[in-house]
């Protein structure tokens, strides 16, 4: 017998994300009135999101950039890496979920986080 790779994926699928976005919601209503900010790799494939958010943020880099982060983790093959990647939503739906989006290529980790913290300020001023 053949392993579905691809239905126990969805199966998976099917048991966590509504347990992680119970999680994600019991997580919000503890944090009362303050801001919240959730980090949805699955933004795009997930349509609900973009109902339980006031704004998204995307941060975008060039796919060759964002396939050298991955294998810079321990345990990634780029096989692997590409694979994975493929399998997300493109980057211009990426861009198309977003409200603001910080093109990431080129900048240290610091900068990226001076980035997010002055937009955080902007859209956070407003309560």
């Amino acid at each position: 017998m053949a392993f579905d790779v691809l239905r126990v994926k969805r199966r998976l699928e099917a048991i966590l994300h509504p347990l992680i976005g119970l999680e994600a919601g019991r997580q919000a209503d503890a944090a009362g009135n303050a801001n919240v900010v959730f980090d949805v790799p699955l933004l795009a494939e997930s349509a609900h999101w973009r109902d339980r958010v006031r704004r998204v943020l995307v941060v975008d880099c060039p796919e060759a950039t964002q396939l050298e982060r991955v294998l810079q983790r321990p345990g990634w093959t780029p096989a692997a890496a590409e694979a994975v990647i493929a399998q997300q939503a493109a980057r211009a739906a990426r861009r198309r979920c977003a409200d603001a989006v910080i093109y990431n290529h080129g900048l240290t980790l610091a900068e990226l986080a001076r980035e997010v913290d002055a937009l955080c300020g902007l859209w956070f001023a407003d309560g």
